[in-house]
Parts: structure tokens; C-alpha cells; sequence
């Protein structure tokens, strides 16, 4: 009896038993691969994902010529911009006259000869000899040329003398090596079957054998060294002490404002929390200390000074001054209030001066401005025609003329059997569930002849009962 696995009862290479990576945990019992969800669900196939609606993007071109004309070319007429004339400058006239170029450095300036100037430097001698000038060289002297004469070559005249033969094109590759059919190579991939081994696992390590355990020594603390103050001084006088000692100046004035406080009679009408809570409690006022009280003496003040005793008066007579007495001198005339500033400089009657403008070089209108443009004027309104669209109808373009429906597939097509693959079914036609194993491989086994007739009057039976 002969067991096949899903893997190859199948025909169209599609169905795959679920292969698990690693089997270590293995059941000593057999299970049954089949559960509940899959006695109820059944897969089911031949689903195919849902086809676009979306139309395919086909670029219809513009089988009519464009006419390139607008409105705004018919109706707007080009006209001819003249340019505004320039401000044209004044023609430069000279002056009549002479010019006077005199100065006060040509007058006053008085001219005198002078030498020219002799240089203290001797002149330049040239010391020239009569004798010719040799002018042939070291070079020229020692190296002389020599008459060598060219060598003739000795290689021989090859003449190149094409072959009457047909070139022969085959290489040593070629003539070597035949061609030989495709053979398929044959794979040294190992098998994807792990190698399971059937000994215990054993988990001790050449470290958990060789390891000895050692007792840590305490670890060594180095004790801190204890502070010694410094026995001299702290210097703490810096060179910006010692350099910058200050000098004397009065104190910088504030510029902050005084600060005037704003104090009103009025009394603040408030209540809040501090005045509820604390209450006045009633205060005596401290006792005043009492002066004691003035007693004037009896006996009578001696208003004598030494000033008064010693100081003897003389008769002095009184300061005269020298400066003589102001008398007011009035005069019974009329005052005459005119002077010469009053009589040479008379007022005139002057007016504002007026402000200088440039002339305007356009003229600006003196009416009342009329709202017409040059589109109002010009614009001849038309009626809007639509657009015609060059979309092509969505009409199926149909002829009279039959179709012919003769193919290269329908001439050429051989028509096969179609086989539905075993495997796709739930339980495949003719195979029976037998076990599965711990990698997830699951064997059915082949029904005979009678038992496959016993199965088929069992389902004709049920269909004719239901």
C-alpha cells in the first residue's frame, strides 16, 4: 500500500503542504491534520481579483485644422504710437568779446634767466679699437661639423602580394569546438531535509568544565591625602587693583525722576479681606511728657557789652556823593520820531512770489472726463457661438461587412483535455485521509475499485434522501 503526500497528488503545481521549519517538538501520538474550520470551510477556487472599470488612457489627436484667429485679433485694430516729443535744448551762443586772462600772478610775477642746469657727472667715454671684431666662438672652433654621409638601409624591399584564395573565416574556436544541445546542469543544492539527530542534547560547555571559581581578593582603596593650609598669605591683589587705583570725581548724577508721591485726602472706600478679618481694637494714647513750666527771673539783665564799654563815638559827617543830581529836561517842542532809515528806505508793495513749474508737456483736458475707452469705442459685440468639441462620439464604429472570424488561434489551436487538479478539492477524488506527519506533510492513501463503487452508492443515496 502505497501513501502520497498532497505535494504529489497534485497536477498543476500550485498546492503545497505547510512545511514547518523545525520539528524538535514532536507528539508520540498521530493527530489528525484536519480540524473543525476546515471541515466547515472549505477553500474554494478560481477567485479572481475584481477588473478595473477605469477607461484605458487613449490619446485621441486633433484630426481638424486650428484656426489661429481670436476674438481679441478681430476686434482690436493695432494703431500707431507716436512718441511724445522731448523738451528740445537751447542752441549755445557764445559771448561777444575777448576774454581777459590776466592775472595777478602774470602782473605781479617778474621773470629772470635762468641757466640750464650742468650735470657734476663726467661724461661717458667710449673706448673703441680699430681692429675687426673676431666673432667665432669656443664652440664653433672646437666642434666642427663632419662630412658624414647617410647610410643606406639594409633592410630588404618586401612587396606585398595579395592571395588568389578565398579568405577562410573559421577560428580555431570554431574548428575545435562543436556545438553540442543544451543538457540541464545538475544541482549540488543540499536537500532542504534538516538532519535530526537522534541523541539527546547535551548543553554542558567547555566552560562550565574548565572553569574554576576564584575568590576575589578586597579591592585595594587608596586613602586620601589629608589638607594642608599654605602658611603664607593670601595675595589677593590683582593687577587691575594694583594698576587702576581710581581717581577722585564727584559721584554720577541720577536721572531717575524724584519720587513725588501722589497722596489724596479722600479716603479709600474699600473692603477687603485684611479689613474684615482684623478688626480695630481700641488703643489708649500714650502719655505725653509735661514740660516744666517757665519761671521769668526777678532780678534785672545786664545789657552792658564790652563793645559798648569800649568803643568811644567820634563825629563823623555824613557821606557826600560826587555824582549830580538827574534833572529831567522837557522840552515844550513835539517829538519828532523821523530818521534817515525812515525816509531812504521806504516799504514797497511786494507780492508772494508765484512757484516755478515746469511746462507740462501733455496738455491736460479741461472738460468733464468721458468715461469711453478704447474698447467701448472699438468693441463690436458679436453672439457667442459654442465651442465645437472634437471629442469623438461614443458610438461603436459598426460596418455591413461581415466579420471574418478565422484566427491564427482558431486555425492553429489544438483543443485538450481539460483536467481539474485532484489536490484542489478538500478531500482529493479517490484518496483517503490517512495521518500526517510532525514536519506537516500530510499522506492520503489510494482508494481501490470497490471501495471507490461503495462511496459513490453512498452519495447517490443520500442525494436521493435529501
Amino acid at each position: 500500500m502505497t501513501r502520497l503526500c498532497i505535494c504529489e497528488i497534485c497536477s498543476c503545481g500550485r498546492h503545497r503542504c505547510p512545511h514547518r521549519p523545525t520539528a524538535l517538538y514532536g507528539k508520540a501520538t498521530k493527530t489528525n491534520g484536519l480540524t473543525e474550520y476546515t471541515e466547515k470551510y472549505p477553500a474554494y477556487g478560481g477567485q479572481y481579483p475584481p477588473q478595473s472599470l477605469k477607461p484605458k488612457p487613449v490619446n485621441l489627436g486633433d484630426r481638424g485644422k486650428m484656426e489661429g484667429t481670436t476674438t481679441f485679433k478681430t476686434d482690436f485694430i493695432p494703431y500707431k504710437v507716436n512718441r511724445h516729443p522731448g523738451r528740445q535744448q537751447v542752441e549755445y551762443k557764445p559771448k561777444p568779446g575777448d576774454i581777459d586772462l590776466g592775472t595777478t600772478y602774470n602782473l605781479t610775477f617778474n621773470r629772470h634767466e635762468v641757466q640750464p642746469f650742468l650735470p657734476s657727472r663726467p661724461r661717458e667715454r667710449v673706448q673703441t679699437s680699430k681692429m675687426k671684431l673676431d666673432t667665432m666662438p669656443t664652440y664653433k672652433d672646437d666642434f666642427r661639423e663632419w662630412g658624414n654621409c647617410r647610410r643606406e638601409l639594409k633592410k630588404p624591399d618586401q612587396t606585398y602580394f595579395p592571395p588568389d584564395t578565398k579568405f577562410g573565416g573559421n577560428t580555431t574556436f570554431q574548428d575545435d569546438f562543436i556545438p553540442r544541445g543544451l543538457a540541464p546542469r545538475e544541482s549540488y543544492k543540499p536537500s532542504g531535509v534538516p538532519a535530526v539527530s537522534e541523541t539527546p542534547f547535551d548543553g554542558v560547555t567547555s566552560n562550565q568544565l574548565c572553569y574554576v571559581p576564584h575568590v576575589l581578593e578586597p579591592r585595594y582603596v587608596k586613602p586620601p591625602e589629608p589638607y594642608k593650609p599654605s602658611s603664607q598669605p593670601l595675595q589677593d591683589l590683582t593687577t587691575n587693583r594694583r594698576d587702576y587705583q581710581g581717581l577722585p570725581g564727584p559721584l554720577a548724577r541720577s536721572c531717575k525722576p524724584d519720587p513725588v508721591m501722589m497722596a489724596s485726602d479722600v479716603p479709600f472706600q474699600s473692603s477687603t479681606e485684611f479689613k474684615e478679618s482684623f478688626q480695630e481694637w481700641p488703643v489708649s494714647l500714650p502719655q505725653l511728657h509735661k514740660s516744666l513750666q517757665y519761671v521769668s527771673p526777678t532780678e534785672n539783665m545786664d545789657m552792658t557789652t564790652t563793645s559798648g564799654t569800649v568803643f568811644i563815638p567820634h563825629d563823623i559827617q555824613p557821606f557826600i556823593s560826587s555824582r549830580p543830581f538827574s534833572r529831567s529836561i522837557k522840552a515844550s517842542a513835539p517829538f519828532q520820531g523821523c530818521t534817515t532809515m525812515k525816509e531812504d528806505f521806504q516799504p514797497w508793495v511786494t507780492k508772494r512770489r508765484g512757484i516755478i513749474k515746469k511746462p507740462e508737456e501733455m496738455q491736460r483736458a479741461s472738460g468733464r472726463m468721458d468715461d469711453l475707452t478704447t474698447f467701448k469705442a472699438h468693441y463690436t459685440p458679436h453672439q457667442l457661438q459654442p465651442t465645437l468639441s472634437f471629442k469623438p462620439a461614443n458610438a461603436p464604429m459598426r460596418t455591413h461587412v461581415p466579420q471574418q472570424g478565422e484566427s491564427m488561434y482558431t486555425t492553429e489551436f489544438t483543443p485538450k483535455r481539460i483536467s481539474i487538479c485532484p489536490a484542489s478539492y478538500g478531500s482529493p477524488l479517490g484518496f483517503s485521509f490517512e495521518d500526517s506527519d510532525d514536519r506537516g506533510h500530510k499522506f492520503y492513501r489510494k482508494l481501490s475499485s470497490n471501495e471507490r463503487n461503495n462511496m459513490s452508492d453512498m452519495a447517490k443515496a443520500i442525494a436521493v434522501v435529501s
